[in-house]
């Protein structure tokens, strides 16, 4: 399956994102079950999840990107946080163990700033990634080696001019 599914989760939304994965090797046919599951389920995190690994995995990051930022969003309703992720400050959001909603919201919003300085937007890429590291300083997910990798490929952009 693609996604580890929450029950709340509509069966056939689940079937079109399963219609996705059996044809992954079919873009056309695969990106066309992940909108017909979107349409299906637009407010539901599994399907959000689905599209977001379609299109990362397919390389079209910048159509990942919103996916992610919706489940920012949701992640961040959750837990009952601001749902803009640049009102969320160090200590907003308890790491400690990290349990899996905090873990969620982490995790896209590094997803997110990933995609974001990928397409060439870095300011808001790092600067999302930036917020990864204050709300985790533990660096769970090794946030600060995601950056220095950012910031290395932009040293050799701008030693190349």
């Amino acid at each position: 399956m693609i996604l580890d599914a929450d029950f709340d989760t509509p069966p056939d939304a689940l079937a079109l994102l399963e219609g996705a994965r059996a044809a992954l090797s079919e873009p056309v046919r695969s990106e066309a079950a992940v909108l017909a599951a979107l349409q299906a389920a637009p407010d539901d995190r599994d399907v959000r999840m689905g599209a977001y690994k379609f299109y990362f995995y397919s390389n079209r990051l910048a159509e990942a990107a919103p996916h992610a930022l919706w489940c920012i969003r949701d992640g961040a309703r959750a837990l009952g946080l601001p749902e803009t992720w640049r009102d969320l400050g160090p200590g907003s959001v308890d790491c400690t163990g990290f349990p899996k909603p905090q873990r969620f919201l982490v995790q896209s919003l590094v997803a997110y700033g990933w995609c974001r300085s990928r397409v060439g937007d870095v300011e808001e890429g790092l600067a999302a990634l930036a917020k990864a590291i204050e709300i985790d300083p533990s660096d769970g997910f090794r946030v600060k080696r995601i950056v220095e990798v950012i910031e290395a490929a932009l040293a050799a952009a701008e030693a190349e001019d």
